[in-house]
């Protein structure tokens, strides 16, 4: 059963809340990948579409995870998904990783390699995922909007990543951190005040 949000401002900017800080790490992991060389259009669809596909697909899988963890743990489920989302901030913006390396990786990759690439791209959307039932946004929009942002930000990102310096990329991840940090304070909040 879903509760009332209170309008479509109200829906529209939890939407918001979830999908831009998605974008901006889909944004600084694509930019890195562009980075590392010329792309041929074959290569940069691929890796587009694997973005669209895993950072589409993760939320399900934490919705899947999250709802029979919640009935479990009961109450403490919205702390824990709140948790969940501020801890992929704090990772993200504390880790740091060589994105450059990361890149020349997934460039390259094939197989079982590609699957591996694509879920540690996509674990900030399986903790998102796995705090939708918090928001209660329905979630066809919600995956919509997060397939729609990982494939536009990693073909920009792509598409701009040599015209950048490393510096920029990296604040957009930092970015992306403090934003999912306060995503899931604003959850305990909502849990505390609700």
């Amino acid at each position: 059963m879903t509760r009332k949000t209170g309008g479509a401002e109200t829906v529209i900017g939890k939407l918001l809340a979830f999908v831009l800080p998605l974008g901006l790490d889909s944004f600084a992991v694509a930019a890195a990948i562009g980075a590392s060389g010329s792309l041929t259009a074959a290569v940069r669809w691929r890796i587009s579409l694997l973005f669209l596909v895993f950072e589409a697909g993760m939320p399900l899988i934490g919705v899947a995870v999250g709802v029979p963890l919640a009935r479990a743990i009961g109450s403490a489920a919205d702390y824990v998904a709140a948790a969940a989302v501020a801890g992929i901030g704090g990772w993200m913006l504390l880790h740091r990783d060589d994105d450059d390396d990361d890149a020349s990786r997934l460039v390259g990759a094939r197989g079982a390699a590609l699957l591996g690439l694509g879920i540690s791209i996509s674990l900030d959307e399986l903790a998102i995922g796995f705090s939708l039932g918090l928001t209660h946004l329905p979630l066809a929009p919600v995956i919509i909007a997060i397939g729609a942002q990982a494939f536009l930000a990693a073909q920009l990102g792509m598409w701009l990543g040599n015209r950048i310096a490393a510096r920029y990329r990296e604040a957009a991840e930092r970015i992306a951190g403090i934003a999912l940090i306060s995503l899931g304070i604003y959850l305990v909040v909502q849990r505390l005040l609700g």
